[in-house]
C-alpha cells in the first residue's frame, strides 16, 4: 500500500473514532424521545433499551386531542406553522432588498447598516425579552401573533442581511454593467438576474428564519398568554406544571412537533449547505 494511501486510512479512521462517538451521543436523546412516545406511561420509566409492549397509543392521544394538555394540539401546531412561515417571509423579504441595496447599488451609509446589524448580536437575544415585551406593549402588539412574527424577523434580519450581502459580493458586476448597458432599471437587475443567481442563499435564508421562529420558545411565552394563541412549544411547557406530568404525551409530541423541521432540513439541505456556505466565506 502507497504512503499516501495510508495517510488516507489512517485520516478515516480518526474521523470514524471522532464521528461516531459524537452521532451517537447526538441520537441518544433522539433514541430516547422516540422511546418514551411508543412506551405505555406505566412502564416509560423502566429504563429498558426496548419496550415490552412497544404502543401507538400516544400518537392517538395527541392526534386526537385526548389530555386536557392537548386541546389545543392541532390549533397550537397551526399557530406555530403560520407565525414561523409569516417570519421567514418577512426576514427573506428584508434581507433581500437590504443586500441588494448594499452590495449591488452600493447605496450611502451601506456600511454603516452593515455595522450596525451585525452590532445586534452583541447582546444576547434572551436579555431582548424583556426589551421587547415593553415595546410591543407600548404598541398594543401584546397577545397578538404579529408580536412573535415581529420579534422573530428582529432576531434573525441582521444576520440574513449580512449572509446575502456576503454571497451578493460575489456575484460577477460585469453582469449589473451589461444589465444596465441593456437598458435594464434596478427592479428588473434584481428579478432577472439577481435573484436568480442568489436562489441558494435565499432559500438558506428562508429556511434559517423559519426553523428560528419554530423552536422559538422564550418570546413566545411571553409576547403570548392565550390557549388558541400561542405556539406548540409553549403548549408544551404546560406539561412542566403539573405534579404527575404524562411525560410519555410530552415526548410524543415533541417528537411529532421535530419531524417538520427535519423534513424541511432535509428537503433543502443542498441549498442551506450552498447558501449559507456562500455566505459565510468572502472569495
Amino acid at each position: 500500500m502507497s504512503t499516501p494511501s495510508i495517510h488516507r486510512v489512517a485520516a478515516e479512521a480518526k474521523l470514524l473514532l471522532i464521528g461516531i462517538p459524537v452521532f451517537l451521543w447526538t441520537m441518544l436523546p433522539i433514541y430516547h424521545l422516540f422511546l418514551f412516545s411508543i412506551s405505555p406511561k406505566e412502564s416509560a420509566f423502566s429504563g429498558r433499551l426496548w419496550p415490552d409492549h412497544p404502543t401507538l397509543h400516544n400518537f392517538a392521544v395527541v392526534f386526537g386531542q385526548k389530555h386536557y394538555f392537548l386541546s389545543h394540539f392541532w390549533l397550537q401546531l397551526w399557530n406555530s406553522l403560520v407565525i414561523a412561515v409569516a417570519a421567514g417571509v418577512i426576514t427573506l423579504f428584508i434581507a433581500t432588498f437590504a443586500a441588494f441595496a448594499i452590495s449591488r447599488l452600493k447605496v450611502r451609509g451601506g456600511r454603516l447598516i452593515m455595522n450596525l446589524a451585525l452590532f445586534t448580536y452583541f447582546i444576547p437575544a434572551a436579555f431582548l425579552a424583556v426589551p421587547m415585551y415593553r415595546t410591543m406593549g407600548l404598541y398594543g402588539l401584546l397577545n397578538n401573533q404579529w408580536a412573535l412574527i415581529l420579534a422573530m424577523v428582529t432576531i434573525a434580519a441582521p444576520y440574513s442581511i449580512w449572509v446575502l450581502k456576503q454571497a451578493s459580493d460575489k456575484l460577477p458586476y460585469e453582469l449589473d454593467e451589461a444589465a444596465v448597458m441593456d437598458g435594464a432599471s434596478p427592479m428588473q437587475l434584481f428579478r432577472l438576474v439577481y435573484l436568480p443567481l442568489m436562489m441558494p442563499s435565499l432559500v438558506a435564508v428562508g429556511t434559517y428564519a423559519l426553523l428560528l421562529a419554530w423552536n422559538e420558545y422564550l418570546f413566545a411565552f411571553l409576547l403570548l398568554s392565550k390557549d388558541t394563541d400561542v405556539t406548540l412549544p409553549v403548549g408544551l411547557g404546560n406539561f412542566l406544571a403539573a405534579d404527575d406530568s404524562p411525560w410519555e404525551l410530552l415526548m410524543t409530541t415533541g417528537l411529532i412537533y421535530a419531524l417538520p423541521p427535519v423534513a424541511i432540513y432535509y428537503a433543502f439541505k443542498r441549498y442551506m449547505v450552498a447558501g449559507l456556505t456562500e455566505g459565510a466565506v468572502r472569495g
